[in-house]
């Protein structure tokens, strides 16, 4: 098992929240310190934009590869969680391309773990949760799911979701409505059902 998983597997940063913050801020970045901090919110994000088991130990690998190349080009202007899942979004779809590209893309997408969620996921309580959150992002195409992933798990605002996927504000809005309104309109079928099953 890579160090990456162990790390995702249940050790966190020093902050839980957001990684380096306020007064923290470095000057300057320790590759080593920044993967002990923050690969364990790497490989839990990973896991949420739907890679599946040795899959996900590659993707942070990768993240961590490009990270070691360009953390001398990040100026802590912005948190750097934002930049590593601006980093994790490039590399899933390299990942996604790929295995595409090779017809498998179902070896790689997985359901995300719904206890590790707010918002919108909390509201699937039930012991079905986790396959009901696999079929609907499943469903989301790549773009959608990305954006409804920062905005529901990560908390994350739609310009800063723009940032980091590099498209109009507009257009992270009109995904995340989509996104939302297809949620919603699944998870409303799947109480009704719980619901007709236990009437």
């Amino acid at each position: 098992m890579t160090k990456a998983s162990r790390l995702g597997e249940g050790e966190v940063g020093a902050d839980e929240a957001g990684g380096y913050q306020g007064d923290a801020l470095p000057t300057t970045y320790d590759f080593n310190e920044v993967f002990r901090q923050e690969s364990a919110f790497v490989w839990r994000s990973a896991r949420a934009f739907g890679a599946r088991g040795a899959n996900v130990d590659d993707v942070v690998q990768d993240v961590f590869i490009v990270v070691h190349r360009r953390l001398a080009e990040f100026d802590g202007r912005k948190p750097i969680r934002s930049w590593l899942l601006a980093i994790l979004v490039r590399v899933l779809h390299q990942h996604r391309r790929k295995f595409v590209r090779h017809g498998m893309h179902d070896e790689f997408t997985d359901a995300a773990d719904p206890t590790s969620g707010v918002g919108q996921l909390h509201k699937v309580a039930n012991k079905d949760a986790g396959d009901l959150v696999r079929s609907i992002l499943d469903s989301l195409d790549e773009d959608q799911r990305t954006v409804f992933v920062l905005a529901e798990l990560e908390e994350l605002s739609a310009p800063d979701i723009a940032n980091i996927v590099g498209a109009p504000l507009n257009t992270v809005y009109s995904r995340l409505r989509l996104a939302r309104k297809k949620f919603e309109q699944m998870a409303k079928r799947a109480r009704a059902k719980d619901e007709w099953r236990g009437a």
